[in-house]
């Protein structure tokens, strides 16, 4: 028997500081099947890196995510953001200070939106973190693609310093805390 699976892709845009480690751990979950580092939230028309590093357009270094909603739903996009970046530092992520780090869900719709602030109340419920959450719901308005030397940086640059000190120790801790939701190898 021939079961046609349903094609349609939901998005999600999430802003978790330096989009390289934003990136590379999206890219390891079952169901996605594009993740797309770029700026978003900013006021400045086609942005460059450059200008976005200077921290004065407003935007934040984000990734968009293209998932497959039968194979992963969008409350489990949600765990893994708020799991791998420091969701309570105002414009900060590591070293890396900035509006353009801010931690930031741009919302596609009503109901990410509603989905987001349940999940958001609940860690603050539960008292996961030992400070508040400051992360940014906001809804989403465009979002503009990084230049081409930023896509995959991590798995074209493994041996590049930052992704060795900070990238690797991320996705360790990722790919054991989610094991169940990691791609087939």
């Amino acid at each position: 028997m021939n079961i046609e699976k349903n094609n349609l892709l939901q998005s999600a845009v999430f802003g978790g500081g330096c989009f390289w480690c934003t990136e590379a751990i999206f890219l390891g979950l079952r169901g996605v099947q594009s993740v797309m580092p770029g700026y978003s939230g900013g006021r400045v028309e086609d942005p460059t890196y450059e200008q976005v590093s200077l921290g004065n357009t407003g935007h934040a270094e984000a990734i968009k995510v293209e998932f497959d909603p039968e194979e992963i739903n969008y409350r489990d996009l949600l765990e893994v953001f708020f799991s791998t970046h420091d969701p309570t530092t105002l414009n900060k992520q590591g070293n890396d200070v900035g509006e353009q780090y801010r931690s930031v869900v741009f919302y596609t719709n009503e109901e990410q939106k509603k989905e987001t602030e349940e999940f958001v109340n609940e860690l603050e419920n539960d008292k996961v973190f030992n400070s508040p959450i400051v992360t940014e719901i906001t809804p989403f308005q465009k979002f503009y693609e990084a230049e081409g030397y930023h896509k995959n940086y991590f798995e074209r640059n493994r041996n590049n310093p930052y992704c060795m000190v900070i990238i690797n120790p991320k996705l360790e801790k990722f790919k054991k805390k989610f094991v169940s939701l990691m791609k087939p190898k």
